[in-house]
């Protein structure tokens, strides 16, 4: 689990071809710290598993569903990434619960820079959009953000100071794409709504999720 906030920005120094996917190897300084194989780290909002680990560096395995899902399978040497590492009983719970499962991606369909940040707005596809709401949250990237607001299948975030030097979203471009998560209480408020059945895993996140409003982490 994740709070998207994230750590720091890391950069891909290679990524190789392996059976059924890829391995991305990434440098970075304040993930690599206590990191060992095994460990999870959210690259552009993506969970992935670490593999290896080096001097200031480490590599996971995106798998090919990994790679048509999200943006990894676009990562090239050189691109700069949004890192993360899981969070601990004792974290400070900053963001909103992002676990890191990539729900989809969305397109950058306006940036527009102002003296004091950014608006951007995202495209995304009906399947996805109905789980948002303005005031709700939702992970860009990786990054827990607040939707100002939305219009058909089109969201608008506003980034301020501290994200806009944290990350890597003021980069990009119109028409990049970008790894989207909807917020995971959208997801059960819809499957009660529906009367469906949902599995013990289901259960223990979504009391997870009641605890923590409750103690006002959310």
């Amino acid at each position: 689990m994740f709070t998207g906030l994230i750590e720091e920005k890391g950069v891909v120094t290679g990524v190789q071809k392996a059976t059924s996917g890829i391995i991305i190897s990434i440098k970075a300084s304040i993930v690599t710290d206590g990191t060992t194989r095994g460990d999870s780290i959210s690259v552009d909002g993506a969970c992935q598993t670490v593999t290896a680990t080096g001097d200031g560096s480490f590599s996971v395995f995106a798998s090919d569903i990994t790679c048509n899902l999200t943006t990894l399978g676009n990562f090239k040497a050189g691109r700069v990434v949004n890192l993360e590492r899981a969070m601990s009983a004792s974290s400070r719970f900053g963001g909103h619960i992002v676990q890191g499962h990539v729900d989809g991606k969305g397109e950058i369909v306006s940036i527009k820079p102002d003296p004091n940040g950014v608006e951007i707005s995202v495209s995304v596809v009906p399947g996805l959009s109905r789980y948002m709401v303005a005031k709700g949250s939702v992970a860009v990237d990786g990054i827990s953000l607040t939707i100002v607001s939305i219009e058909d299948n089109v969201f608008t975030l506003y980034l301020i100071p501290e994200t806009v030097s944290e990350t890597t979203l003021p980069a990009k471009k119109v028409h990049d794409a970008v790894n989207i998560e909807v917020d995971i209480l959208a997801k059960y408020v819809e499957r009660m709504l529906q009367g469906s059945s949902i599995n013990e895993e289901e259960k223990r996140d979504s009391e997870l999720a009641r605890k923590l409003m409750e103690e006002g982490y959310m």
